[in-house]
């Protein structure tokens, strides 16, 4: 990380939420198994109540676990930070399932055994554990009262969710947390990361939409203007137009090779001759079984639709596969979209209400309704999964990454089939 970036990144928030930075008031929800130095983000480590140790366990549900029992000590924390917003919200659906457990642990000064928690690792922190009976009963009456806002009655001084991404496979869970655990909370997504790089900073925490200004020095940065022209130009960071759409073509550093990202950005203005722009969409994760290309975040909106009317559903997660890739269990017909979802508040959908899902696509995608009319793509098939499926699916994955929403593996694949329960 730049250290340019993380001054740049600290004075932003500073400016927005001026008690932001105090001492141990920090909680990281970060999994980062090869490693175990201080977490990225903040370049400060006396900025968080949480060991660095416990990101690196060998088990990603265990790290998260211990991150959030580290954080429950802290009443007067201002920041919760995560390297994904998807380890915060199964840190929180943690919290959700095993509350009386998390307080039990608090009361005593412990750290219970569990699967992907080496004895030594343990042992090291629970030495830096004390009973606290007062806090432990503080949880248990705040979630016995359910989990509506359940972070701000926690922490109760908390100003704001640092996420390291809101975008793509990220931005379901955003929204879930914004919905649910985290409401009335901004987020801020402050770095822009394409393929390990940090291409940009976000300087204003406050807007809800996150919008990064790029900074010259950190890339060699080319762009293709969008849509594609007959003889596609590449274009200069002086060269670009507000409001025009952009693919991002990268070269990291010296000796790197020159690539398109597989990025779409849309530049939003500019910042003292510096670009400003907002991810719009990736390239590569699209659905197509007839060469019609829905993008992931465009299935994400006509499915929220979909969801918004089955009384009571509210959206945990979903992946897409192409029916192609489930071999003969996918059935005979014409090539389809198999779409797994994990709802909450509902428990079965009658066919009526999954062909809803199906309805919602042929309107947002003329091309989908032709393909639909003609037989060429069957309809869609809509499973659901049981509670708790997805987290497992990413602690199985095994990589500190997002996960993909349309999966192509075929061991992925098999998991989340296993899961299903209608």
């Amino acid at each position: 990380l730049p250290t340019q970036g993380s001054l740049l990144y600290l004075d932003a928030l500073h400016t927005a939420f001026p008690q932001a930075l105090a001492l141990r008031g920090t909680a990281l929800f970060s999994w980062a198994p090869s490693t175990s130095c201080t977490p990225v983000g903040w370049p400060l480590p006396t900025l968080y109540c949480t060991p660095a140790e416990a990101g690196a366990l060998p088990s990603r549900a265990a790290a998260l676990r211990v991150q959030l029992l580290f954080a429950l000590r802290q009443r007067a924390l201002r920041v919760l930070e995560a390297g994904l917003a998807a380890e915060l919200h199964d840190a929180l659906a943690t919290l959700r399932t095993d509350w009386a457990g998390l307080a039990q642990d608090m009361e005593l000064g412990r750290l219970s055994p569990q699967p992907g928690l080496p004895e030594g690792a343990r042992g090291r922190l629970e030495a830096l554990l004390v009973p606290d009976v007062t806090r432990a009963a503080e949880l248990r009456a705040e979630c016995a009262q359910g989990f509506e806002g359940i972070v701000q009655r926690l922490w109760p001084q908390l100003e704001v969710v640092v996420v390291g991404t809101v975008h793509g496979t990220e931005r379901l869970y955003c929204d879930t947390l914004r919905q649910a655990d985290c409401k009335g909370l901004p987020f801020y997504c402050p770095f822009y990361w394409v393929a390990g790089a940090l291409l940009g900073v976000n300087l204003w925490p406050e807007e809800p939409a996150p919008r990064f200004l790029l900074c010259p020095d950190w890339a060699f940065y080319e762009f293709l203007p969008c849509p594609a022209e007959e003889e596609p130009r590449t274009v200069l960071l002086g060269e670009l137009w507000e409001g025009r759409e952009y693919g991002l073509v990268l070269t990291a550093r010296p000796g790197d090779y020159r690539c398109r990202a597989g990025e779409v950005l849309r530049v939003t203005g500019f910042h003292k001759q510096c670009p400003v722009v907002e991810p719009t969409r990736r390239e590569s994760q699209t659905l197509s079984v007839r060469g019609e290309s829905i993008p992931e975040e465009r299935f994400y909106q006509s499915l929220c639709c979909a969801v918004g009317m089955w009384p009571g559903a509210r959206l945990v997660d979903y992946v897409c596969v192409e029916s192609a890739l489930l071999g003969p269990s996918s059935g005979v017909c014409a090539p389809h979209y198999e779409v797994f979802v994990e709802l909450r508040g509902l428990r079965d959908l009658s066919e009526g209400q999954r062909y809803k899902l199906d309805q919602c696509l042929q309107e947002d995608f003329p091309i989908y309704k032709s393909f639909r009319f003609k037989g060429s793509i069957g309809p869609l098939r809509l499973h659901l999964v049981g509670a708790g499926a997805f987290a497992r699916l990413r602690d199985a994955l095994g990589t500190p990454v997002p996960m993909p929403r349309v999966l192509r593996e075929e061991r992925l694949l098999q998991l989340i089939q296993s899961a299903v329960i209608s």
